[in-house]
């Protein structure tokens, strides 16, 4: 799999693409945002980005950005400062999939890259065979193509997004709270907060529900965590 690093400081980026090539990661290396852009312009099958937030010229946070609109799919890791909070929200509004806070270990950044190599991989042909699509109606999740449907219509998700509607949908109905959806979308040693967690719930609402602010399927269990609410007439279906 290819990884997109977007990096200033040589020595750090050195330091990341050893690691990264040490489990058999292709990697492509930008110094600058703008050259980050080019290339994934470029390189079709890059499959994750990890992008360092301060950077000359354009940011981490407009790259970002611009990664999400033109390639959706594509998985994101920021590069935050310790100390800024708000990086770490403005990376998941921006639609970062997971960060990471500077200094970090070699170890905890190849679980993280690994964690989100596996959610973007598609599912084995038996696993194909014993159930491909979780019913949501008027939704419809497909595991398989790792898509979203609606009345014919792809809602594009990022990986994290996916994950997250794949846990609730197989609990309808069943409160799930927010530590066990950080343990089970980002892994269990995920050291950031729970914020992530509320972020890309916030970001599916905009994507699913027609009044975000009053949600129909995405509910918030107040103090605990959410639920996928589907009618028991529609359990079948």
């Amino acid at each position: 799999m290819k990884v997109l690093l977007l990096e200033d400081e040589k020595s750090i980026r050195d330091f990341i693409r050893i690691n990264l090539r040490r489990e058999n990661y292709e990697v492509v290396e930008a110094a600058t945002g703008e050259e980050a852009l080019a290339l994934a312009e470029e390189q079709h099958d890059i499959e994750i980005a990890i992008l360092d937030v301060m950077l000359p010229g354009i940011d981490g946070f407009e790259v970002c950005s611009e990664l999400r609109q033109k390639y959706p799919r594509i998985g994101i890791i920021m590069l935050t400062a310790k100390s800024q909070e708000v990086d770490k929200v403005m990376g998941l509004n921006n639609g970062a999939d997971d960060y990471m806070s500077k200094p970090f270990s070699p170890a905890e950044l190849l679980a993280r890259v690994n964690a989100l190599h596996r959610r973007l991989s598609p599912v084995t042909p038996v696993q194909q065979e014993e159930t491909n699509k979780i019913n949501l109606h008027p939704f419809t999740l497909l595991l398989d193509e790792r898509k979203l449907i609606n009345q014919g219509q792809e809602i594009v998700l990022t990986p994290k997004e996916f994950s997250i509607i794949k846990l609730l949908g197989e609990n309808v109905n069943k409160a799930i709270s927010r530590d066990e959806i950080l343990t089970a979308v980002w892994g269990q040693f995920f050291v950031g907060d729970l914020k992530v967690v509320d972020v890309n719930i916030r970001r599916i609402r905009q994507k699913i529900e027609q009044d975000p602010a009053h949600p129909a399927f995405l509910e918030t269990v107040w103090g605990y965590g959410y639920l996928w609410r589907k009618d028991t007439v529609d359990a079948g279906h």
